[in-house]
């Protein structure tokens, strides 16, 4: 049995590289180091608390400095070459790598990092606090252009592994509360690079979503996630369902395209999924990606986000969740947030969920017939570790509070 494998690296300013090889690889195991002059690295955000809502809000301004859709020749997540001294120095499957310009980090302890939930609850004027935490790239592929639809099955499965394996580190850092993998895609969301990757964002709070949803359990119960699933698999908005997940249109869709899928197994992150459902939803979430694409002669964007549970809070109750939404309601038409979504988040949809259900269904259908996802690989087994490679250069004193 082939296994996915892990490749600890460090970039020459001491940022975090990750390879995951695929079970069915065909590279070498070496990688090339990264000869790059090492840079300082940003300093760390500082969040500021909204007295008006409760909430804090990052105010990150080196993120003022990311690339904006270069040129392919110049794509900062391709393998490196003497003309594109890149992010990334080889070739690879799958790469993850610490975020140049992070929204949280790269510290995770400060004087003035959160004190705890109680903490962040509490509201005043002037409040700040240092954004701890950890922002990681995920390249889904060397190539260019594409999107996680695009991917193979086994290259898809080795995504899903690695959003598992960082999930688990990364749940494991201090400071860390919230732990959120999530892919943009199209220029209508506002990416600034067209190359095929996704992000996850690691909070050193609770966010402003699930603290929405901790309420709704406490109003509702303990058996909410799973209520809710036997409800929408009983109902016409199924979009896809195999044995261990389900993907529908929610009952109470705020978008014209939005789409939940669910485990049938309660699991609060995906650390907690296992091998027989992360082989599933390689070849599901591509059916369903694919079909969303197949609504429209052209590529649809969208937010493509896995809704974890917190790190430490009810994780018996709130249950890994992928929620998909697009702004996209026909061909050449965009949902744009107005007044009343905007300014006061009082939601109108615009398509009846039961109708979208029955385009995606179809799309699906469409997806299968004209662009098929395949099989994966049988005889994939988890993932195995390579020993790290060590850095050739010294990490940056800003670096000293990561380790």
């Amino acid at each position: 049995m082939a296994s996915i494998t892990k490749r600890p690296h460090v970039l020459s300013d001491g940022r975090d590289l990750i390879y995951y090889d695929d079970a069915d690889t065909t590279l070498a195991p070496d990688r090339a180091p990264d000869l790059r002059e090492a840079a300082p690295r940003p300093a760390t955000a500082t969040m500021r608390q909204d007295p008006l809502t409760g909430e804090w809000v990052s105010i990150a301004a080196a993120r003022q400095n990311r690339v904006m859709l270069p040129p392919a020749e110049l794509d900062p997540l391709a393998p490196a070459t003497p003309s594109n001294p890149s992010e990334i120095p080889s070739v690879y499957d799958v790469a993850v790598f610490e975020n140049k310009s992070p929204s949280f980090g790269p510290l995770l302890e400060d004087a003035n990092a959160p004190r705890g939930l109680d903490d962040l609850a509490e509201v005043g004027l002037g409040r700040t606090r240092t954004s701890v935490g950890r922002c990681e790239v995920v390249c889904f592929s060397p190539a260019t252009s594409g999107s996680f639809g695009s991917l193979t099955p086994s290259r898809a499965r080795t995504v899903i592994e690695a959003w598992a394996d960082r999930t688990a580190v990364l749940s494991a850092l201090p400071g860390v509360r919230q732990v959120f993998p999530f892919e943009n895609r199209g220029e209508a969301i506002g990416v600034t690079l067209h190359h095929p990757h996704g992000q996850i964002y690691s909070y050193p709070y609770i966010t402003p979503r699930t603290n929405a949803l901790l309420r709704s359990l406490g109003s509702y119960g303990p058996t909410l996630f799973a209520d809710i699933l036997e409800r929408e698999r009983a109902s016409e908005r199924v979009v896809l369902a195999g044995e261990h997940w389900t993907a529908f249109v929610p009952f109470a869709a705020r978008w014209p395209i939005e789409i939940h899928m669910l485990p049938h197994r309660h699991v609060a992150d995906f650390a907690e999924t296992n091998e027989a459902e992360r082989d599933e939803l390689a070849t599901l979430y591509l059916r369903v990606l694919r079909g969303v694409d197949a609504l429209y002669d052209s590529p649809t964007p969208y937010i493509a986000a896995w809704h974890q549970a917190p790190v430490d809070v009810r994780r018996d109750e709130i249950r890994l969740m992928l929620q998909i939404t697009s702004p996209r309601r026909a061909a050449d038409k965009l949902k744009f947030l107005a007044g009343s979504e905007a300014a006061m988040g009082a939601w109108i949809g615009d398509v009846p969920p039961e109708k979208a259900a029955e385009a995606l269904r179809e799309a699906v259908a469409r997806a299968d017939r004209e662009n098929p996802v395949g099989e994966l690989p049988s005889g994939i087994s988890g993932l195995v570790t390579a020993p790290p490679v060590p850095s050739d250069r010294p990490a940056p004193s800003a670096r000293k509070a990561d380790r």
